[in-house]
């Protein structure tokens, strides 16, 4: 194991002054449930390791009617065990109930899975469908970048040098909207999705058509994906199999896996269709239950 040192600061312009100070090797630790093997392993090796943990922002989670405003550093069993967000927030609640066991989940952080921007993250796929923005703090101030954006190549992201995530704002969800998060693992031993499909629906108020939907996918490409064309093809246009048939193949036109243990292209393309109608299919019974339909 690399040595290194440890430092717990309490306010995001401390860590930003640490990460500066170190100048690219530093590593922020949330949950630490990546990061930890990674330093193990011999992927990283930092000076220091900055544990936002104790950085009071970053660990606050704020339901309103303007959305959530989740700290980067909640953990997982935070996020699921509020009722509002598994009632109007369902796809992220979906998410971050499969990451891992409930040590993990004790844990990790949404934030952490989307800083470590593996393209089979499960909570990335749920925040894209919910329309998230992420806030970056750094030495220039404080930018947003859409969730879709954020992630450049597996295992990297927008993040510049001495930035950090500090939250992620999920915008509220119309009345008659549902959203779901699933994934496909080849085996209950591999915790790593084989395919990961998002979606949100917004339904009118005869629950029988589409106003508009977003449909997101991981594991399929080097990053994790948004199918705005999939999604855009729903709206309109009423809720039918031959609709959502449309946008599953929409949806696996923008998928590129790869051959590896954990399936063949032609078989995860062909569980990218499967995963994406029943994302929708479970969003519009959540849309419709929301309706009171």
């Amino acid at each position: 194991m690399h040595d290194f040192e440890y430092e717990a600061p309490s306010t995001v312009a401390e860590a930003i002054g640490i990460l500066e100070k170190h100048n690219g090797s530093a590593r922020l630790l949330a949950g630490g449930t990546d990061l930890i093997d990674q330093i193990r392993m011999g992927r990283f090796t930092p000076e220091v390791v900055i544990d936002v943990k104790k950085i009071a922002e970053l660990m606050q989670m704020e339901v309103t009617a303007d959305g959530v405003q989740l700290g980067a550093a909640v953990p997982c069993y935070q996020i699921y065990g509020s009722e509002q967000i598994c009632r109007e927030y369902s796809a992220l609640a979906d998410a971050t109930k499969i990451i891992g066991g409930a040590q993990i989940q004790s844990r990790a952080s949404v934030g952490g899975n989307l800083c470590n921007s593996g393209p089979a993250a499960d909570s990335t796929p749920a925040l894209i469908a919910l329309g998230t923005t992420a806030v970056i703090a750094g030495p220039a101030g404080t930018r947003e970048v859409p969730v879709e954006e954020f992630c450049t190549g597996p295992g990297q992201n927008v993040l510049q040098r001495g930035e950090l995530l500090t939250a992620l704002k999920i915008p509220a969800q119309p009345a008659a909207s549902g959203s779901h998060y699933l994934r496909f693992i080849p085996r209950n031993e591999m915790d790593i999705a084989a395919v990961g499909a998002g979606a949100q629906v917004v339904l009118d108020s005869s629950g029988e058509n589409f106003v508009s939907a977003r449909i997101s996918l991981g594991a399929v490409g080097p990053t994790p994906l948004f199918a705005q064309e999939a999604g855009d093809l729903l709206a309109g246009r009423p809720v039918s199999d031959e609709v959502i048939e449309e946008a599953m193949e929409a949806a696996r036109k923008i998928a590129s896996p790869i051959d590896d243990m954990r399936g063949t292209i032609e078989f995860r393309l062909h569980v990218t269709g499967v995963l994406t109608r029943r994302a929708l299919e479970t969003s519009i019974a959540r849309a419709r239950q929301n309706l009171g339909k």
